[in-house]
């Protein structure tokens, strides 16, 4: 097996200087070394083969035992030491300070085809910044997390990507509920891939701690590597690299909100400076279109990180960002014009997408009005958002009275709705009707159109955690189903057809489904 290794993380910005694998608060530096923990009898689950070949492997490199031994911390790739990067964040809106690859291990940078890989591994074993953690995880989350990034990949959502899936032999002790019922679960390793894992919270840590020097090194490295188009210099770069990054996370943000996708931890140390999604944890889909819906436990309280927010917790953390950038600059009015532009672009972003998503793909006036009187009803009936949207497709203009058949499918509680609702429904698609009128495309096209932006299939809570009981149980088979499914969302793909189907009643309430935790 060989990678063309081209590490520049590592060698281009400061290391920390102790290299014993000791919990401590670290200073003046990007990242501290740190070796993965061997597993005791480690076991590849799954490989992605797209992944595989964006790194330039052969399917006979996946299956070696080489590859098992790399992907599962027990082998460091040659010539190369790996490291867990320094980083800081808010997290659910307060300063953390340090927080840090807490279980993540990155092992080396590829170049291949022309394109930059950083490889990780999550679930390799403690690090300095592992606080009082022991840097595992276990099959539960890296099922999810392998799934999820796959899956939002062939969504057309920027992503983090995964390479494998590999269970380690070991048994690791988890609170799923911090509720103080642990419990030993199957020990697991996800190898993650990115053009970067540099995230909002490695310029913060450097910028609370004054470390000026280091934190302009860090913008040179990021502008340098992943923004060349960034020509000018001093501090007008480092605006643009704000107004860049705030680009790329309201085109992710958009997509997640058109996906229906909810992150459940929107903290600056989980938003990366690539408009990636990173880090998937308590995520979960609608289910039901809830604007208040959040699948992460902790969060059940006040609901930050809801769906209906996350466009305005993605601009409060490009502000921390703003500060944390701020020493390089040493002026407000730039920064706050790219805030202000974010705001600005968010609210005509959302309603293009929103009004493309029911077929109408030239805005005119009051189209927002239409946006707005769908939301409210989607909520009051518990609609499906994925059902909905995908049905919806099947309307034809000028048969206004066909709207009951079209998308009854994706009513929870079908015999509940009551009338003053339905009539409701009967009003709007009349509008609807009337606003189709006025795009020039015809049926067919408008629903292939659709049909390429509303997914058939997305991986809802339940479908992950049948995946995760199988998986307990010794029987992987389906993940590859799943993972097979989800490579083409928006094809129609009939053989999987049972999947395009509401959740199930007893996924309602059932941990896993609907209530998730941090815990992994």
């Amino acid at each position: 097996m060989k990678l063309n290794i081209n590490n520049t993380f590592s060698e281009e910005l400061p290391s920390d200087p102790i290299l014993e694998n000791s919990r401590r608060q670290v200073r003046n530096a990007c990242f501290s070394y740190v070796t993965p923990k061997k597993t005791r009898n480690p076991e590849i689950l799954h490989v992605s083969e797209e992944m595989s070949k964006e790194l330039g492997l052969s399917k006979e490199d996946a299956q070696s035992e080489e590859f098992l031994q790399i992907m599962t911390g027990n082998k460091v790739i040659e010539q190369t030491k790996p490291y867990a990067m320094h980083y800081g964040g808010h997290q659910f809106g307060n300063w953390a300070g340090q927080l840090g690859d807490g279980r993540a291990i990155n092992l080396a940078e590829v170049v291949h085809n022309s394109n930059r890989w950083a490889i990780q591994l999550k679930g390799a074993g403690e690090t300095p910044y592992s606080r009082n953690a022991d840097g595992l995880a276990v099959l539960r989350s890296s099922i999810r997390e392998y799934l999820c990034s796959e899956a939002m990949y062939h969504l057309g959502v920027p992503t983090t990507r995964v390479l494998s899936l590999a269970i380690t032999g070991d048994q690791v002790l988890r609170d799923v509920l911090y509720n103080g019922n642990a419990a030993y679960e199957k020990g697991a390793v996800v190898c993650r891939v990115a053009p970067s894992f540099i995230r909002f919270g490695n310029f913060e840590i450097l910028a609370a701690h004054g470390d000026h020097k280091n934190l302009k090194l860090l913008a040179d490295y990021t502008i340098k590597h992943f923004y060349p188009e960034i020509k000018v210099s001093g501090k007008e770069a480092y605006i643009a690299l704000l107004s860049e990054i705030s680009k790329r996370s309201l085109k992710m943000v958009i997509d997640w909100q058109r996906v229906g996708f909810v992150h459940g931890v929107m903290n600056t140390d989980n938003m990366s400076i690539l408009g990636l999604t990173i880090d998937y944890g308590p995520y979960g889909w609608l289910e039901d279109y809830d604007l208040g819906w959040t699948p992460n436990t902790t969060d059940s309280q006040f609901k930050r990180y809801k769906y209906g927010t996350q466009p305005e917790i993605v601009l409060w953390n490009l502000y921390q960002l703003a500060n944390a950038l701020y020493p390089l600059i040493e002026e407000t009015d730039s920064l706050e014009k790219v805030l202000n532009d974010y705001q600005e672009t968010y609210t005509k972003a959302y309603v293009n997408m929103m009004i493309t998503k029911i077929g109408l793909f030239f805005y005119q006036e009051n189209d927002h009005l239409l946006i707005q009187d769908l939301e409210e009803l989607l909520q009051l009936s518990e609609t499906d958002m994925t059902i909905f949207f995908r049905n919806l497709a099947n309307f034809e203009k000028g048969k206004t009275s066909n709207w009951y058949a079209i998308i009854n499918d994706s009513f929870y509680n079908l015999h509940d709705i009551e009338n003053d609702i339905k009539n409701r429904w009967n009003t709007w698609f009349l509008k609807y009707n009337t606003r189709l009128k006025k795009e020039q495309m015809g049926d067919k096209e408008r629903k292939d159109r659709m049909n390429s932006i509303n997914p058939k299939y997305v991986l809802r809570n339940y479908m992950a955690q049948l995946a995760i009981d199988n998986a307990d149980k010794g029987d992987y088979n389906l993940i590859d189903e799943l993972y097979q499914m989800l490579k083409n969302p928006y094809n129609e793909q009939p053989k999987y057809d049972k999947w395009f189907a509401k959740r199930p009643d007893w996924a309602r309430n059932k941990i896993g489904c609907s209530m998730l935790s941090c815990s992994s």
